[in-house]
């Protein structure tokens, strides 16, 4: 009887054993599974630091927006910008968020303010897979009136 229970676990000559294959399989799927997380975190986390830069350029526009030329007004010659207090402006915000200084441009009647600015986004898990330059833009139009908003 004992020699009849031991040649059961015998398998017959030719057949494979399914041994560890589960293993295995739970093994690639683990992998893959983290590689997905890491991809949605590093993901999320460059969308968050995307629209950190896009926030940080829209309010350093609005800042220099609001840096009138005086003289200019006082002469009677309508609102626009002093472009030198427009770039010290957004440079002094752009600081303040810890971004590097962007560029800025004007629109030629100089009432349009647009500021451009990169910043560096490390991903978390991926390393230097994902490492690249994020590029957030803003604009602000000069805008003036009592009432009501007037652009001339």
């Amino acid at each position: 009887m004992l020699n009849r229970l031991r040649g059961r676990g015998r398998r017959p000559a030719g057949r494979r054993s399914d041994r560890g294959a589960v293993a295995l399989f739970v093994a690639i799927c683990a992998a893959y599974l983290v590689l997905v997380v890491a991809l949605v975190i590093d993901a999320g986390g460059r969308l968050r630091v995307a629209e950190r830069t896009d926030a940080c350029a829209q309010e350093a526009a609005r800042v220099g927006g609001q840096q009138l030329d005086q003289a200019a007004v006082l002469q009677g010659k309508g609102f626009k910008v002093q472009r030198d207090y427009v770039r010290q402006a957004a440079d002094a915000y752009l600081k303040f968020c810890e971004l590097h200084s962007g560029d800025v441009e004007f629109s030629d009647d100089g009432k349009v303010v647009t500021v451009t600015v990169q910043a560096d986004y490390r991903p978390v898990l991926l390393g230097a897979l994902g490492e690249r330059k994020v590029t957030g833009r803003g604009s602000a139009t000069l805008v003036h009136g009592v009432e009501k908003a007037e652009t001339d």
